[in-house]
């Protein structure tokens, strides 16, 4: 992961949806969408460490964007916010893959307490902001990484592009995913601004001895995995 948990807020009510921004900003980092389907088209990129998905959206339905993510393979958490509160609806948002299910009016603290323990249950809110593989150490919230005690020079995202990786070791990741997690969907910059990145982190990794292994997996993306893994 980057330093911050990226989620995905999937809710019509703009005005709803920029409270629940302000509420979940502290620890997260997050992405809005206003309708089903484009919920649908950023939840499919795979690169959000949490979804906060509304079932009453305008053209596709919360419950079809779910089903649909879930064929597609994407685990991402989701945390289902809706004013359908009969427990037959709950039940059929678990059933369909939701991790977690709040109903609207929602008490703040309720929302938020959910969201961190979300995040911790998958890894990607660690109390302590470090991320460990074999010896190589990163520090999200002093934005510090190194290897056996010698401190890495990350330049720009390489720094984010390292925790990335790191944090999740053993998977492949796409070159798509990196580019979209780190420079964003908008972002007018070459997806070839990956293989820079990652050939100057492969650099760093050998000055400091790292014996890190992260390969490229041709037509498919790169893997991170510590020595004794691979």
């Amino acid at each position: 992961m980057s330093a911050t948990a990226k989620v995905l807020v999937v809710e019509d009510e703009r005005e709803l949806s920029a409270d629940i921004v302000e509420l979940i900003k502290p620890i997260s980092e997050p992405t809005t969408a206003f309708d089903g389907e484009q919920g649908e088209f950023l939840a499919s990129q795979g690169v959000f460490d949490a979804i906060i998905l509304d079932l009453m959206l305008p053209g596709e339905s919360g419950l079809d964007l779910l089903l649909h993510i879930r064929n597609k393979g994407i685990k991402t958490p989701v945390l289902i916010l809706t004013a359908k509160d009969t427990i037959a609806d709950k039940l059929r948002g678990f059933n369909d893959g939701a991790d977690d299910y709040v109903t609207k009016p929602f008490h703040r603290e309720e929302l938020l307490a959910r969201m961190k323990a979300l995040l911790k249950r998958t890894g990607h809110l660690n109390s302590a902001d470090v991320i460990t593989l074999g010896q190589l150490e990163i520090n999200t919230s002093k934005h510090l990484a190194s290897f056996d005690g010698e401190a890495l020079t990350l330049k720009g995202r390489e720094f984010d592009l390292l925790a990335y990786l790191v944090a999740n070791p053993g998977t492949i990741i796409t070159k798509e995913q990196i580019f979209n997690r780190l420079w964003g969907f908008d972002s007018e910059t070459s997806l070839s601004v990956v293989e820079v990145y990652m050939s100057n982190l492969r650099k760093e990794l050998k000055h400091v001895g790292s014996d890190l292994s992260l390969r490229t997996i041709r037509n498919a993306g790169y893997i991170v995995e510590a020595p004794n893994e691979q």
